[in-house]
């Protein structure tokens, strides 16, 4: 099964269009997204982290770890978006172990990803 398949029954569909938001950082996350049409960037402290393609997952850090945004996210062009709640967050990690795999992955990455815009402090 394509990861992106995960997400095809019953959908719950997101418009965003070119140039708005789909959410900001620090804002309360509750849920994930999966892009689907469309490509987006995501931000963070007002620098563009990582560019968004067809199946391209965000927001996974709300589900996982409820909270603040850590990243904002801009639709570069019109955008549609599955919206994934936490109920078929669980319900996809407990059916479906690549799933899970998949979304840790995207964090790792994402991380890596972040650590290597820091630049370390000189000791004094």
């Amino acid at each position: 099964m394509v990861f992106f398949e995960l997400f095809t029954h019953n959908p719950t569909i997101v418009k965003v269009p070119a140039g708005h938001v789909l959410f900001s950082e620090d804002e309360d996350g509750h849920m994930m997204y999966v892009l689907t049409t469309g490509t987006a960037e995501v931000i963070v402290n007002n620098r563009v982290v990582e560019s968004l393609g067809h199946g391209s997952i965000v927001g996974e850090m709300g589900l996982v770890s409820p909270g603040p945004r850590s990243a904002s996210v801009v639709a570069v062009s019109d955008c549609e978006f599955v919206e994934v709640d936490e109920k078929r967050f669980q319900f996809l990690v407990q059916q479906t172990p690549f799933f899970a795999t998949q979304v840790m992955r995207v964090m790792a990455e994402r991380l890596r990803r972040v650590n290597q815009l820091v630049t370390p402090v000189e000791d004094i």
